[in-house]
């Protein structure tokens, strides 16, 4: 029985396709970036002619494969090797690095190749990969059959439509899955698990209107791609939902999703683009968001935006909803709970509820950071634009008062500071008390701002802070410089100072950095944000690497 799901849930499962392929594609280019790139001629995947224009998936490496040597953590096309060459004594040096070219494109190009529901499904796969000698593409490919037919298949060859066809199935346990290969042409060596899925190849190609270069949405998406794009995935989601087996309970926000990534000096760029089915509403973009002026740059996690108030509607709490569902399974909680779980633990001992008291009346700027700490818990900083009245703020101080704390005011290098601490006494006679009193927050304001912090020594460090986040964190100033403006916000982590935090949001990271080493190894940090253009949803993540 189909699964009736929402389109929450078919966001999950796209990405956890998307995400998936973005890692491997990312892990490939971090390998990459040491060595100069064997660019495509051309940013659009030229193996896409092949493609119907049904297909769910595809995906395009346009760096010369061969590139992949350089990589630690033995990458080096692993797939291709080990399902091409398997149980054939061939080599990949020897017999297929000599005439690889410069663009190999996968693609999903039907979620049943008989179209039988009886017999179950058999989704048809295609990969195209680029020849730069056609004579040796050829050779390679008579040489391959004929091992896998002396290790137990039988052989079919067919002419089609002036293209010579090779497949064969499996007849010993020693081969496992059938093959079918072409030579197209000068330039293409295509492969899949079906004989039928070459035949469909060649028409794509002969027949306008047939291919996924004739989809509009695709078009419309391609054009997104820069000049010195090296991966492209791109997801037609009604087919992503059909292949998937999910029956969607509601129309789609998005029809069509294009995942790019390009280097970016001194990083990697991967950009996300979503085609939306109406018209989306209008995003307030910002050049600059001055209260992260004081943010001090020893932050490992910091958000900023505006209009916190509507944080968990935005387009770029989407994005970030996309990344974190892909990789935990599915949490439901919005961008605000999670980047503020530090400031929501200290929810019951406040008796705030941050988004009703606080998030609601943020209308203007607003940054939050979480500081590395020796305590398991981070300190934090929330600096919000007053576009509020004192009545906002004092009953922030009502509340806590309500809540059994009392609310003090101190001087803090002639700053007054609005405490919020709790009252004990020490000792048991009366005579021997002793009161002391322990902060849980305090706030200030300062300029054309409100801030607030979990202690008296953060606020001092925020107020006397000399090297703030945005004008002296040089890991975040490359990566804004790479980030199209206006947009949105960011979402700024250190990762090596928020590996800890991060994983303890997302257990199943762990496992990732496992099957990723090569990339996690030498992850810096990474920033989030979001560029709306029209009717796409844009956004973009940009890495930073350790040298």
């Amino acid at each position: 029985m189909k699964r009736i799901i929402n389109r929450k849930l078919l966001f999950r499962s796209v990405s956890a396709i998307a995400i998936a392929l973005l890692l491997t594609g990312i892990a490939g280019c971090n390998g990459l970036s040491r060595n100069p790139l064997n660019l495509s001629e051309t940013v659009k995947p030229s193996g896409a002619v092949f493609v119907s224009k049904q297909a769910p998936v595809m995906v395009s490496m346009l760096v010369n494969p061969n590139r992949f040597e350089a990589l630690d953590g033995e990458l080096k096309l692993s797939k291709l090797k080990t399902s091409l060459l398997a149980n054939t004594g061939l080599e990949y040096k020897k017999d297929v690095q000599p005439w690889l070219g410069s663009e190999i494109t996968l693609a999903v190009t039907t979620d049943d190749i008989d179209r039988d529901a009886i017999n179950g499904k058999q989704p048809g796969y295609l990969m195209s990969v680029k020849t730069k000698d056609a004579a040796k593409s050829r050779e390679f490919i008579e040489l391959l059959f004929s091992k896998r037919v002396l290790a137990g298949t039988s052989l079919v060859v067919e002419q089609y439509k002036g293209v010579k066809l090779i497949s064969d199935t499996p007849q010993t346990a020693s081969i496992k899955k059938p093959l079918a290969a072409t030579v197209v042409g000068d330039n293409f060596v295509l492969f899949a698990n079906d004989a039928k899925i070459l035949r469909e190849a060649v028409n794509n190609v002969q027949a306008p209107g047939l291919s996924l270069t004739s989809l509009d949405k695709y078009q419309q998406l391609i054009k997104q791609l820069g000049s010195k794009t090296q991966a492209v995935t791109f997801l037609n989601l009604p087919a992503v939902a059909k292949w998937q087996g999910l029956k969607l309970s509601s129309p789609l926000s998005y029809d069509a999703q294009l995942i790019s990534l390009t280097k970016k000096s001194p990083g990697l760029l991967a950009e996300t683009s979503l085609l939306a089915n109406s018209p989306l509403p209008a995003a307030e973009l910002s050049e600059k968001i001055a209260a992260l002026s004081y943010i001090p740059a020893t932050c490992g996690f910091a958000i900023a935006g505006k209009h916190l108030s509507n944080l968990d509607n935005s387009n770029l709490a989407l994005l970030w909803q996309q990344t974190a569902t892909a990789i935990s399974g599915g949490s439901e909680e919005g961008i605000a709970s999670q980047i503020t779980q530090p400031l929501t633990n200290l929810q019951k001992r406040w008796g705030i509820n941050l988004k009703e008291d606080i998030f609601s009346w943020v209308k203007g700027e607003y940054a939050i950071a979480l500081l590395p700490n020796t305590d398991k818990t981070p300190d934090w900083v929330f600096v919000a634009e007053n576009s509020t009245t004192p009545a906002d703020i004092s009953h922030l101080d009502e509340i806590a008062a309500r809540n059994g704390l009392t609310v003090s005011q101190i001087n803090l290098n002639e700053q007054k500071i609005s405490a919020w601490t709790q009252l004990t006494t020490t000792g048991n006679k009366a005579s021997n008390f002793n009161i002391q009193a322990k902060v849980l927050g305090a706030h200030t304001p300062k300029d054309n701002y409100e801030i607030f912090t979990n202690s008296i020594e953060t606020m001092d460090l925020v107020l006397n802070n000399k090297n703030n986040l945005f004008n002296d964190n040089r890991s975040f100033q490359k990566s804004i410089a790479a980030i199209p403006q206006p947009n949105q916000g960011y979402v700024f982590i250190d990762w090596t100072k928020s590996q800890n935090l991060i994983e303890s949001q997302l257990p199943i990271l762990k496992f990732i950095e496992i099957v990723g080493k090569p990339f996690f190894d030498r992850l810096q940090s990474f920033t989030i944000s979001s560029y709306d253009n029209s009717d796409l949803l844009k956004a973009g993540i940009m890495f930073l690497f350790n040298e």
